[in-house]
């Protein structure tokens, strides 16, 4: 019987080899200082969001649809010891499903609930945005987060002549990201019935085109049918393209700059991660590295040069000795 020859570079690859996956099966780790982020993600679920005005796989898909995957690779892009909740928003506040958890140990039930979004769970019609971003900000500040507020613009009824409500916060205290969602371009609002089926657009008189709350405004005295104590902004019926939707970018910059965060537009998860990265504050974390992928890779590209490289090298250099023995 011959004996190893201990000595052989296969016999030491495949020893040491074998010892690199035997350390990746113990799941070894290594304490690390890692950048993360803590930040409440707000959805706006309201009626213009199934506006159909992005596209996927070649096919138009609504707003909260794009929203939906976009963040997927939102959640994908953050470093683990990141922590993120789920709000909606709809009527005049943002309601809070889940306070931050873990991204990395929490990734399916936090992909789970962003697919579980639905324009269903609104609790009414209207969308006064800029109220809901406040509520959202309020959130914010009291779970210590940053903020991601994903919203078209679009405020139903529209704005009174004394625009939207003032914000009472400090701006800048909570640090963030509103994001504009939707195309330039007006389009159609899908209309559903009470048991949720498409039954075509929003047409112009199916919506208020204008808001008779509050102060008339200036030159309201001229319009027919204007009355100063029972018809103050005229008597007849405002018409507009409010039965449209575009992403009211204008608007949602003003809002974010009131407030203190900052503005992009929805392109895709990469682009939003990198504008909400540069907007917020990161927390500098300990968190444990796991060192079973590298000693996996490290082991399989000894394997690699053991069965494939090697034999080969072997290979070329035995071809290269019998071309020069039939040379001469």
């Amino acid at each position: 019987m011959m004996r190893p020859d201990f000595r052989d570079p296969r016999l030491l690859l495949l020893a040491l080899a074998l010892i690199l996956t035997l350390l990746a099966l113990a799941a070894p780790t290594a304490p690390i200082k890692s950048k993360s982020f803590d930040t409440l993600v707000v959805v706006d679920i309201t009626g213009s969001m199934n506006t159909r005005d992005y596209s996927a796989s070649g096919r138009p898909i609504s707003r909260l649809e794009f929203v939906k995957a976009t963040l997927r690779d939102f959640l994908a892009g953050l470093p683990c010891a990141s922590h993120v909740g789920l709000g909606v928003f709809s009527e005049r506040r943002s309601f809070l499903l889940f306070e931050p958890v873990e991204v990395c140990e929490n990734f399916a039930p936090l992909a789970g609930a962003i697919e579980a979004l639905d324009w269903r769970m609104a609790w009414e019609g209207d969308s006064r945005i800029a109220a809901g971003l406040f509520r959202a900000i309020e959130t914010a500040r009291e779970l210590k987060t940053d903020l991601v507020f994903l919203t078209d613009g679009q405020e139903a009824p529209p704005l009174p002549f004394s625009g939207p409500p003032p914000f009472e916060g400090r701006a800048g205290e909570v640090r963030g990201l509103v994001v504009g969602v939707g195309g330039y371009e007006l389009a159609p609002i899908p209309k559903f019935d009470d048991s949720g089926r498409e039954i075509g657009f929003y047409a112009v008189e199916d919506v208020p085109h204008d808001n008779r709350f509050g102060l008339p405004p200036p030159g309201a005295e001229q319009r027919e049918g204007y009355n100063a104590r029972n018809a103050p902004f005229g008597g007849t019926v405002a018409l507009g393209v409010e039965h449209l939707s575009s992403v009211r970018e204008p608007y949602l910059k003003s809002l974010a700059e009131k407030t203190g965060l900052s503005y992009a537009h929805l392109v895709d998860g990469p682009q939003i991660l990198d504008a909400f990265e540069g907007a917020a504050a990161p927390q500098i974390r300990s968190a444990e590295f796991s060192l079973r992928p590298p000693l996996g890779a490290a082991a399989s590209a000894l394997l690699m040069v053991l069965f494939i490289l090697l034999p080969a090298y072997e290979w070329l250099v035995a071809h290269a000795l019998r071309r020069s023995r039939s040379v001469r």
